[in-house]
C-alpha cells in the first residue's frame, strides 16, 4: 500500500497554555471537556507545563470537583497513571462568574505565566455577559487571551447581538471562538476535502447533476437532564440555527482561495447571505414543526414531551424545512432540512440524490425503468463515513438486470487511527490560534435573521402543534412537506 502523502498545511504544535473553564462541574465540563483534554494528554499533545483552571462557586467544591473528574476519567477508561498525570494539570478556583470581587482568587490561580490564556464559559448563556464583562473589568483578559462560548449565541438576532457586542468589548474577534461541535467532527472536516481535492464531486455537486439534497440530525434521546433549557429553546434554536446550518454551509459553499480562517468563514457567510427567506405566509407551506408524543424506543416504552416536562408545552421537538440557496451554484434546488428528538434512530447524515440520467436504454419488455438515482450519503454519526449509491449489473449470463449498490468506506475500516472526539481538535485549535472550524459573529447574525422570521411567524399561529410518535420519523405533515415536490425523505433501514 502507497504511503499516505502528507498535506502542506501542516499543523502547528500546541504551545504551553492555561485554560480556565467556567461551570467545571457541569454537564458539558465532566461529559466532554476534561476527557477531551485527558485524551490530548495521553498522547502527549499538551506541552507539561499546561494548566487547566476548572471555576467553581462554593468552598466545598473545592475538593470535590478533582475527585469528581478523576472518576469519570476512570470510567471513561483512563488507566491510574494517565488520570494522575492529567490531574497534575487541575487547578480549582473559587469564583461566583456574577461577582467582580471573587474574581481575585482566579486572578492569583493564574499568576503572571507567560503562556496562552483561554476562557471556556461553559454556563448558561445568561451568564456569558457578566463574565467576559467582569474577566475585563478584573484585567484578566489580557495580551492574546481568548475566550470560547457555546450555543446557543441568543434566543434571536437581537439578544446575539447584546452577546456579540459584549464580547467585542473585552475581546477582538480573532480571539473569539464560538464553538459548533458538530464542526469537530472528522466527516465534516472532510467535507472540504472531499469536495475541493476530487474534480469528480467538486463538478457535480450544483444544480446541474444534483436533483436534492437533505441534511438530517435525528436523535432518539428526549429531554434528559435538558428540561429547563430545552423548554425555553425548542428545536429549531437548538439544532437548525447553529448545527445543521453549519453543515449546510460546508457543504454548499464555493471553494475558499486558501485554508485560512478568515477565507472559509467567508465563503460560509456567502451561503447564509444567499439563503432565501422564509416569512409571512411561506412559513406554513415550507416548514413543519412538531412534538413527541407517548411511544417505544428501541421496544422500551417511552413517555411523550409534556409528560417528561411535567407540564403543557408549545415548544417543538420535531422541525423540517424546505431552502432554496439564490446563487449560480445551487438556484432550483431544494434543500430539506430536520431534527428532532425521539426519533426512530440516532443519525446526523447529508444525503445528495442526483438528478436521473436524461434517457434510460435499460428498459424491460413492460417498459419499466429499472434506473434508481445516484445518491452520495456523508454520514456524521453513527458509522462516520461516506457512501455513494451507483446502479451496477448483477452477475449472470441470463438477461440483463440491475440494481442499486453502494461503494462503501467507513473511518473506522478505511483507516487504522483512532477517531478523536470534536472537542479534541476543536480545543487544540483554540490553544494554536485557528479559527477555522468556529463560528465568526457575522455568521451568527446570519443565521438568526434567516431563523428569527420563521420563530415570529409561529408565534403568530393559532394551530395545534402536530404530534408524533416516539419511536417514528416525525410528524406526517413532514413527509408531506418533501412529498408535495414529487420526493421522499431517505431514512435508515431499521431492524425488524
Amino acid at each position: 500500500m502507497a504511503e499516505p502523502l502528507q498535506a502542506t498545511t501542516e499543523r502547528t504544535a500546541v504551545p504551553a497554555f492555561d485554560l480556565v473553564i467556567f461551570g467545571a462541574n457541569g454537564d458539558l465540563a465532566m461529559r466532554k471537556l476534561f476527557v477531551a483534554l485527558a485524551a490530548r494528554d495521553r498522547e502527549g499533545v499538551l506541552p507539561p507545563e499546561s494548566r487547566i483552571i476548572g471555576v467553581v462557586r462554593q468552598k466545598a467544591q473545592l475538593k470535590t470537583l478533582p475527585e469528581t473528574i478523576a472518576a469519570r476519567l476512570h470510567e471513561s477508561g483512563f488507566d491510574k497513571d494517565e488520570i494522575k498525570r492529567f490531574m497534575g494539570r487541575i487547578v480549582v478556583a473559587e469564583t461566583d462568574a456574577t461577582k467582580l470581587e471573587t474574581y481575585e482568587a482566579l486572578k492569583h490561580a493564574l499568576g503572571k505565566a507567560e503562556r496562552v490564556r483561554a476562557f471556556y464559559l461553559s454556563t448558561p448563556p445568561d451568564l456569558f455577559i457578566p463574565i467576559v464583562e467582569n474577566l475585563g473589568k478584573s484585567g484578566l483578559a489580557v495580551g492574546d487571551a481568548r475566550v470560547i462560548i457555546e450555543k446557543p449565541i441568543g434566543r434571536d438576532l437581537t439578544s446575539a447581538r447584546a452577546i456579540n457586542d459584549a464580547l467585542a468589548k473585552v475581546f477582538t474577534e480573532k480571539r473569539t471562538y464560538r464553538i459548533d461541535h458538530y464542526l469537530g467532527k472528522e466527516t465534516v472536516q472532510n467535507l472540504m476535502v472531499m469536495r475541493f481535492a476530487n474534480t469528480l464531486f467538486e463538478r457535480s455537486l450544483s444544480s446541474r447533476d444534483v436533483d436534492h439534497v437533505q441534511i438530517t440530525a435525528a436523535e432518539t434521546v428526549g429531554l434528559e437532564s435538558r428540561a429547563g433549557y430545552y423548554d425555553g429553546v425548542g428545536a429549531l434554536r437548538d439544532m437548525i440555527q447553529n448545527h445543521v446550518m453549519q453543515l449546510l454551509c460546508l457543504f454548499a459553499m464555493e471553494p475558499p482561495n486558501t485554508l485560512d480562517a478568515e477565507a472559509v468563514r467567508d465563503e460560509k457567510l456567502r451561503v447564509l447571505k444567499a439563503l432565501k427567506p422564509i416569512a409571512g405566509g411561506e412559513v406554513q407551506r415550507q416548514t413543519v414543526r412538531g412534538q413527541y408524543s407517548a411511544g417505544s424506543i428501541d421496544g422500551k416504552p417511552v413517555r411523550g414531551y409534556t409528560e417528561e416536562l411535567g407540564r403543557a408545552s408549545n415548544t417543538e421537538t420535531f422541525v423540517a424545512l424546505r431552502c432554496e440557496i439564490e446563487n449560480w451554484r445551487w438556484a432550483g434546488v431544494p434543500f430539506y432540512l430536520r431534527t428532532g428528538k425521539r426519533l426512530a434512530a440516532r443519525y446526523s447524515e447529508i444525503d445528495v440524490t442526483f438528478k436521473q440520467v436524461p434517457f434510460s436504454i435499460f428498459r424491460s419488455a413492460d417498459g419499466h425503468d429499472p434506473l434508481q438515482p445516484d445518491r452520495l450519503i456523508i454520514r456524521l454519526q453513527p458509522n462516520e463515513g461516506v457512501q455513494f449509491q451507483m446502479m451496477m449489473k448483477v452477475p449472470g449470463s441470463g438477461r440483463l438486470k440491475l440494481v442499486p449498490r453502494m461503494l462503501d468506506l467507513r473511518y473506522a475500516e478505511a483507516f487504522n487511527e483512532r477517531t478523536p472526539d470534536a472537542y479534541e481538535r476543536l480545543l487544540t485549535d483554540v490553544i494554536r490560534g485557528d479559527q477555522t472550524l468556529f463560528m465568526s459573529r457575522h455568521e451568527v447574525e446570519a443565521a438568526w435573521r434567516f431563523v428569527d422570521p420563521i420563530l415570529d411567524a409561529w408565534r403568530q399561529a393559532s394551530d395545534v402543534l402536530p404530534r408524533y410518535a416516539a419511536g417514528s420519523f416525525g410528524p406526517s405533515h413532514a413527509f408531506g412537506l418533501i412529498e408535495r415536490d414529487g420526493r421522499s425523505w431517505v431514512d435508515p433501514d431499521l431492524p425488524a
